[in-house]
């Protein structure tokens, strides 16, 4: 007489199997997807660069003077994401892909450094760091969403996740 079927022992390996590939498949899945929107949180900060760099050439080299942030959009100062918007493709550009909340809240996963209001781009300091653009930061994520940190747009325009500013040098 043939088999028909598994045996209970069969189905209980190849479930145990199968939950055992799902474990080690989720946090894989979950690290590829914070990597994947941490690339994308860079791309929008190197797009606001190019912003800042058109709003640079409209007011004769001068840095915006900005407050840090807003606590919701009803508020009417001068941040980042109204100052820039004409100068993006979009208001998405000021949205971060991990931001569940400030976006909505405030209009902008990003802050603005305030320490270089109204400097002129070509002698920006911070903290007495005047020689080295790549290392004053101008944008930066408003939390560390991501899982190596917070993103920064430096004053190179270049993005980077890992800070390269010091203080007290």
């Amino acid at each position: 007489m043939g088999r028909r079927g598994f045996t209970l022992v069969e189905l209980l390996v190849v479930i145990a199997i199968m939950g055992a590939l799902a474990g080690i498949s989720y946090p894989v899945a979950r690290s590829v997807i914070g990597k994947s929107r941490q690339a994308s949180c860079l791309s929008n900060l190197r797009s606001l660069g190019v912003a800042l760099e058109g709003y640079l050439q409209d007011h004769n080299n001068i840095m915006p003077t900005l407050k840090l942030g807003r606590s919701s959009k009803a508020e009417d100062v001068p941040v980042l994401e109204t100052v820039l918007l004409p100068y993006t493709a979009a208001a998405e550009a000021f949205q971060c892909p991990a931001d569940k909340v400030q976006y909505e809240k405030s209009g902008s996963s990003y802050l603005w450094v305030f320490l270089v209001n109204g400097d002129p781009a070509s002698k920006l300091t911070f903290f007495n760091n005047d020689s080295r653009p790549d290392e004053i930061p101008l944008i930066t994520d408003k939390e560390a969403w991501h899982p190596s940190g917070t993103n920064f747009l430096y004053a190179d325009y270049s993005a980077s996740n890992k800070p390269r500013f010091a203080v007290g040098q």
